[in-house]
């Protein structure tokens, strides 16, 4: 049996290992490449398997920062600070930066006096930061009325034109709809819900927008060369789906106790799979089949030894059912995470 390697453990989710560096290196890579939204994706998801990881928070500072996003990136910076992530003095000349471009002179004359009044500055930066400190006070003299700069909000366009768009681009739309209301654009959306092209990842994506501000109507979704009519107002949110709870009921009768760390780590492969398929159920229906799939395949992926009969004996399941459940799960594990 192969070493395992060190899972990532958040509030006692444990992580499949990998997941956290892939995003970690394409959302670096974008923000190296000035595609400064795509970068803001990937690398707050991997903030949220990695909390405290420096390199993805530096990294999301600055795609923030790129992206005209200076609030959030004030935010973050200052959050950083507070918790000591990343090199002190390095952060404060990123927390800075952003506050100048805001034009928050006197938050940067308060910060700068507090380093100077603690003695923390270094002889060889203490030349830049009184630099700083001086043009900040003129600055905030000349208007001490000045009032942070707020992020504007983007004009809606006319058209989403998702169709006309990237992966990366679609994605960021449809991310920017989370704040709108979204019934203005509901031909386009149907449109895309319906069309044989688009992500089904996008498309759960704008399920669940639909069902969060309350949409009522019939509307068709296709996946997979699938179609069905839904009204988003009656789909189970796709974090609680009941095929979920029942797969993870299983799971957890057999390694709640004799293998937790496998049994997270399985668990985050079912809610994966299940979001990009929803709201599609697929054959089998034996909840089993589907339980004893996962578990194999999970197996493999951390290079322990498995056993296809010795699954089926355990989940009291035909090897023919686990296989083809596994079928579709390794169809669906390969489009599971755009751009990845």
């Amino acid at each position: 049996m192969k070493k395992r390697e060190r899972a990532k453990r958040r509030d006692n989710i444990i992580f499949l290992p990998g997941l956290e560096k892939r995003l970690t290196d394409k959302g670096l890579e974008s923000l190296q490449n000035k595609r400064y939204q795509e970068a803001i994706t990937l690398l707050e998801e991997a903030r949220e398997h990695d909390p405290e990881n420096s390199d993805i928070l530096i990294g999301l500072v600055l795609a923030y920062f790129e992206a005209g996003a200076y609030i959030k990136a004030k935010e973050l910076a200052n959050e950083m600070l507070l918790k000591g992530i990343g090199d002190y003095f390095h952060m404060v000349d990123l927390y800075l930066t952003v506050l100048i471009q805001l034009h928050e002179y006197q938050e940067i004359v308060s910060t700068i006096e507090a380093l100077f009044d603690e003695k923390e500055i270094p002889p060889d930066r203490h030349d830049h930061f009184l630099t700083i400190l001086q043009f900040s006070k003129r600055m905030a003299d000349h208007d001490n009325q000045q009032e942070p700069i707020e992020e504007p909000e983007p004009k809606r366009p006319k058209e989403l034109n998702l169709s006309s768009q990237s992966l990366n681009e679609q994605m960021l739309t449809i991310s920017n709809l989370a704040e709108k209301n979204i019934r203005p654009y509901m031909d386009e959306i149907t449109e895309y819900l319906n069309a044989d092209t688009g992500h089904p990842f996008l498309k759960t994506m704008l399920l669940n927008l639909l069902k969060e501000q309350e949409y009522d109507k019939k509307i068709m979704v296709k996946k997979f060369s699938e179609d069905i009519s839904v009204v988003p107002t009656e789909l189970p949110d796709v974090q609680s789906q009941p095929r979920v709870k029942e797969i993870e009921a299983l799971l957890e009768k057999r390694l709640e106790h004799s293998d937790p760390y496998l049994l997270e780590n399985i668990k985050g492969m079912v809610e994966r799979i299940f979001f990009i398929s929803y709201p599609f159920e697929f054959t089998p229906q034996e909840t089993s089949a589907w339980a004893a799939a996962f578990h194999l395949l999970v197996l493999n992926y951390l290079g322990m030894d498995a056993d296809l009969s010795d699954i089926s004996d355990e989940y009291e399941i035909t090897t023919e059912m686990i296989e083809q459940a596994l079928m579709k799960i390794r169809e669906l594990e390969e489009i599971s995470y755009p751009n990845i």
